[in-house]
């Protein structure tokens, strides 16, 4: 997507402290943090939601997954984190998804309530 701000990260085109790049996936600090430590986990490949995604997406997903806690110690993970996928609807936007481009929140650093 053109206009994407995930997407023109991800390509170098707006700068940002990549924390971590594979073939897959990018994470950097999140610019408006929900946690002492606030990082977003972005696919290189660019779906809006969880229901554009095909067989081959929801592999590269998964592969995200099992990623993120071999980092714990450069991310600063060891006392345990959250993932947070937050999805507009066909109907709405409830959860709050800011960018049209599927991530993953990291949150971590504190005690973190429900």
């Amino acid at each position: 997507m053109e206009n994407c701000i995930f997407c023109k990260i991800i390509k170098g085109e707006i700068s940002s402290n990549i924390l971590y790049r594979d073939n897959d996936f990018v994470i950097f600090k999140d610019l408006n943090p929900k946690a002492r430590l606030h990082y977003l986990a972005v696919p290189c490949k660019h779906f809006a939601t969880l229901a554009e995604m095909n067989e081959s997406d929801a592999t590269m997903l998964g592969r995200i997954l099992a990623k993120i806690p071999t980092l714990s110690d450069e991310l600063g993970l060891e006392n345990g984190f959250r993932l947070v996928i937050n999805q507009k609807g066909e109907k709405g936007n409830d959860a709050g998804q800011e960018v049209m481009h599927l991530h993953i929140h990291i949150l971590a650093g504190e005690r973190l309530g429900m």
